[in-house]
């Protein structure tokens, strides 16, 4: 019996491997350079691989920027729970900038380089906010339909309100890593709770 990993296995294995590589060095790099100062040939050399490699696995550096985001999608998706309480999730954020810096440093940077609508990756973090609101707001929603929040609050207004603290919060962060980013967010929290449920009935946070 012929044992052990075939020949075609252990290529795509190192293929897979190769490609992790690249969107690490892509990755650092966009966030030391940003998109515009950052070429395929610099990825290429960080990362030991020719670009003619990179267009390889990736197609173009537009795919490739592509790529570096979905990775950072996918790991807000892997760790966010979209039909839990909203309050909680928006007080668990502060853990994904502990998690993974890079990750916020590489989409602040992307973000304030793709304000212009004919930006490559624009439409991209347009949809990605507009996504990121809607998932607030239903949250509130849900809260409000189960009696929990004031319904005369309008949802979609205090989701955008809540995003935008948590994009400030992220430059903020970045630009001083020492502010007290725990306490803050859950002071926030407390701040939009105490809103969204005064006159409904007993908030957690009036609670020693």
């Amino acid at each position: 019996m012929v044992t052990g990993v075939r020949p075609y296995d252990a290529l795509l294995v190192k293929g897979e491997e190769r490609k992790r590589l690249i969107l690490d060095v892509a990755q650092r790099l966009l966030v030391r350079n940003g998109w515009r100062n950052t070429s395929l040939a610099q990825i290429a050399r960080e990362a030991g691989v020719t670009s003619a490699g990179i267009l390889h696995h990736f197609g173009s550096k537009a795919q490739l920027l592509h790529a570096v985001l979905e990775r950072r999608d996918a790991d807000d998706n892997q760790h966010a729970d979209l039909g839990g309480d909203i309050l909680e999730e928006l007080e668990r954020v502060a853990q994904r900038f502990e998690r993974s810096p890079e990750l916020v440093g590489l989409f602040v940077v992307l973000r304030a380089e793709n304000l212009e609508p004919d930006s490559p990756l624009h439409a991209r973090l347009l949809h990605r906010h507009r996504v990121s609101v809607d998932i607030v707001a239903e949250g509130i929603r849900r809260g409000q339909r189960e009696g929990r929040f004031r319904t005369d609050l309008d949802a979609a207004d205090k989701a955008v309100e809540a995003i935008a603290f948590i994009n400030g919060m992220e430059t903020t962060w970045l630009l001083d890593s020492s502010i007290p980013l725990t306490r803050v967010f859950r002071e926030y929290v407390r701040s939009l709770e105490r809103e969204l449920t005064r006159g409904v009935g007993p908030s957690a946070t009036d609670s020693p």
